[in-house]
């Protein structure tokens, strides 16, 4: 038994150890630009020639960068605003039970998400230039929500396999409109999953670069394009203060998930 007791002991530290290196491995890369943005050399390199803030000063006083920042928020809360709808509303449709066809449409919702994003970006372009939507604001918006749609269609129906269908027959034979009915009702259950996947269509535009290159003009250009911009023509220090900061706002977004996942586990305990 204690030789059992033992084994067991040493199998937990290893994998600690191993999940712990694992960690490591994954996360260094990325936060490693974090100090590295305070940098006062304009080379990037190790170790620190010694400290300075002059490349967050150079970010703030850059017409460039700030009209970026101006985008990024604009196409990445309007898009959001419609991907949520869509994929809300899909979603409701596809969970229903008499809902027919739904092994073949769910892969149709999130196939933006499965096709490499080189060819989604093509086929976009070539829908939209016909149209005159390249080098606006409306296509690019237009596009990001085509991306975002299936993380909310796919976090919505989740949410919804645990709900309660009966409540919607209910307050419907006690007269309320469907409209009603999906406010006072439907809603407040599956608003945890509707915020989930808002906070992951927006994540997914805020980072998108390939699209916009297609899509978007000089007038569009966001946070991505601006660092691709910066990268591929000169080697910009700025470049990784945006970085620091776009590492700081990833972090935050994805505590605000796992927020969201924790009030959606009561909201599911309710249900039950």
């Amino acid at each position: 038994m204690q030789s059992t007791t033992l084994t067991e002991r040493v199998g937990r530290r290893v994998l600690r150890l191993v999940s712990a290196a694992v960690l490591v491995f994954l996360v260094a890369p990325v936060l490693i630009v974090i100090p590295l943005s305070f940098n006062e050399s304009a080379y990037f390199s190790y170790p620190m020639s010694g400290f300075s803030t002059r490349w967050y000063a150079a970010l703030v006083s850059s017409e460039e960068w700030r009209l970026a920042v101006v985008n990024s928020f604009i196409i990445g809360l309007a898009s959001t605003a419609i991907a949520t709808v869509l994929g809300t509303a899909a979603a409701m449709g596809i969970s229903r039970p008499s809902f027919p066809l739904r092994g073949f449409i769910m892969p149709l919702l999130i196939s933006p998400m499965i096709i490499p994003i080189v060819v989604v970006a093509v086929s976009l372009y070539l829908v939209f230039a016909p149209l005159g939507l390249t080098s606006s604001h409306a296509g690019v918006i237009l596009a990001h929500a085509a991306l975002g749609t299936p993380f909310v269609v796919i976090t919505v129906t989740a949410t919804l396999m645990a709900f309660n269908w009966n409540l919607v027959r209910a307050a419907a034979s006690l007269g309320a409109p469907p409209l009603m009915t999906f406010r006072r009702v439907t809603l407040p259950l599956i608003a945890p999953g509707v915020a989930t996947g808002a906070v992951f269509a927006f994540a997914t535009s805020f980072d998108e670069v390939i699209v916009i290159l297609f899509i978007g003009g000089a007038e569009q250009k966001t946070i991505p394009r601006q660092m691709w911009s910066g990268i591929r023509d000169q080697i910009n220090p700025s470049i990784l203060a945006m970085a620091a900061l776009l590492t700081v706002f990833a972090i935050t977004l994805f505590l605000v998930i796992d927020w969201l996942h924790g009030r959606a586990a009561p909201a599911a305990d309710t249900r039950g």
